[in-house]
């Protein structure tokens, strides 16, 4: 399954990168005031189809198709979770940093997640059940796992940030962190690339106290967790899908090495901001 779900994120970044090579995107505002593009639905297109064509007995999810109704989805065990193009914005932008988002969903988790970043011609995926994560780029495999820390009064901490979503509550939980870190590096990024930078090594932290939705996340959080990591809501519960009405996210904290125990550190401050909203 994997294999075909990189063959088919791979075929959406092409119909991606056929709409960026263009001047015109086809810019146009949906109702929570977010941007649609013409790259958006075209790589929509591209992975209904194919999803349903390998995979018929699997229902699909995906941002442009958020008109299913709870009462629906509900009764799915098993589904696909799809984002076709993460990080329109970014797309907009012509920066690079966005995604074509696939996962697999079991029982409210991720297993299997499939993250393609057409700019970079690179794809991260995750098999949480068998354990296996890896980095595609220009054809080379490379393993990927999170990086394990020194002491925390011993080691720079890296920390990944929203290039987009900077915040109040994030200076005061990068505060309550300095006291026990001996440094803090701070990095942004656009789209579950940030996620992506847990899983490989290359940062060690993402705290998002910013809205998401599901489909932004999934992908991205099976590659974390067959890396090692773990993604947790603020009350370090693990973070849940299809649970719900609303496809909104909680806040959430992506934590890379294993042994980093940041529960005591933060839980009372993310207490105090979750009973003052």
């Amino acid at each position: 399954m994997i294999e075909t779900l990189i063959q088919i994120a791979r075929a959406a970044g092409e119909a991606i990168l056929d709409v960026y090579s263009e001047e015109d995107f086809g810019v146009q505002t949906k109702d929570d005031d977010s941007p649609l593009t013409r790259a958006d639905l075209a790589a929509h297109k591209v992975i209904v189809s194919q999803l349903a064509q390998a995979f018929p007995e699997i229902p699909v999810l995906s941002e442009e198709s958020d008109s299913i109704s709870f009462e629906q989805r509900a009764s799915w065990a098993r589904y696909f979770l799809v984002d076709p193009l993460d990080g329109t914005k970014e797309f907009i932008a012509r920066n690079g940093e966005f995604t074509v988002n696939i996962a697999l969903i079991d029982d409210h988790r991720p297993v299997m997640g499939v993250v393609h970043v057409p700019v970079k011609d690179t794809t991260y995926w995750g098999d949480v059940v068998r354990g296996e994560a890896a980095k595609v780029s220009q054809g080379q495999v490379q393993e990927i796992s999170v990086r394990e820390l020194p002491l925390m009064s011993e080691g720079a901490l890296i920390v990944v940030a929203s290039r987009r979503h900077g915040s109040d509550a994030l200076e005061q939980l990068l505060a309550q962190m300095r006291t026990e870190f001996s440094s803090i590096e701070l990095t942004s990024m656009g789209s579950s690339l940030k996620l992506c930078l847990v899983a490989e090594g290359a940062a060690d932290f993402y705290p998002r106290l910013a809205p998401t939705s599901e489909w932004d996340t999934a992908a991205a959080h099976a590659v974390v967790l067959a890396a090692g990591g773990q993604v947790v809501d603020t009350d370090f519960e693990p973070l849940r899908y299809n649970a719900k009405k609303s496809l909104l996210n909680p806040d959430f904290l992506v934590v890379g090495d294993p042994n980093l125990d940041l529960k005591a550190l933060l839980l009372p401050l993310l207490s105090d901001r979750n009973k003052a909203r």
